[in-house]
Parts: C-alpha cells; structure tokens; sequence
C-alpha cells in the first residue's frame, strides 16, 4: 500500500495547492473554498466534498491550516472556517516558485509564447 504524501511536500497535491490558495484571500468555509477553487479555475477545476474536507483536515493535522471562528456575527454556526497557517503560507509560495519555474522552462522552449 502506497505511503500517504505529506500535504507539504513538494510537488504539493492539486488539492492541497487549490485549497491554500483560496485561504490565502481570507477565511473561508468550506463551501467559500470550493466555489473559491471554481472561480479561479474558470470551471476547470471542482473539488468535490470527499475531497475538500479530506484535504481540509489533513492540512490542518499538517499545521498548514486552522479552524477559526466565523467572520460575522449571525453565521450559520454549523460552517466551520478555516484560515492559511504561516506555514501554509511558506508552502504555498514555495509551491507557485516551483511552478513558476517549470513555466519559464516552457517558455524558453517554445512551448508557451513568451508575454514581451
């Protein structure tokens, strides 16, 4: 049986990746998150609730993110929010340095046209 990744080793998991950037804009529930994952994706991306709150709780086992309480008075008290760690941060940057990485390689061979 496969040895289950750490949720801050690199390359991270397109769940784990997806869900700490939504966070970094600020809390969310884990509706916020999902519908956040959407939007920036353009539709290319949805998680699904298996995979969500899998995710949600194994990067807060990994101290990469937190419950917190909600934003607003008079939230549903049933949705539990969540926020970006300061090493969930230092992960997630680490993560899009790397992928910034592998698109300038891209770039220098012409596999995507350069933005001059």
């Amino acid at each position: 049986m496969p040895q289950k990744q750490d949720p801050a080793e690199l390359p991270l998991r397109p769940a784990v990746f997806h869900i700490l950037l939504a966070l970094s804009g600020g809390d969310l529930h884990g509706l916020g998150i999902a519908d956040d994952i959407e939007q920036a994706s353009e539709g290319l991306v949805e998680m699904g609730p298996g995979t969500l709150y899998r995710t949600l709780a194994e990067l807060v086992e990994a101290g990469l993110v937190r419950g917190v309480g909600a934003p607003e008075k008079g939230a549903d008290p049933r949705r539990k929010y969540y926020r970006i760690s300061r090493a969930g941060r230092l992960v997630l940057a680490a993560e899009a340095e790397r992928l910034q990485r592998l698109v300038r390689s891209a770039r220098a061979r012409k596999v995507l046209p350069d933005l001059a």
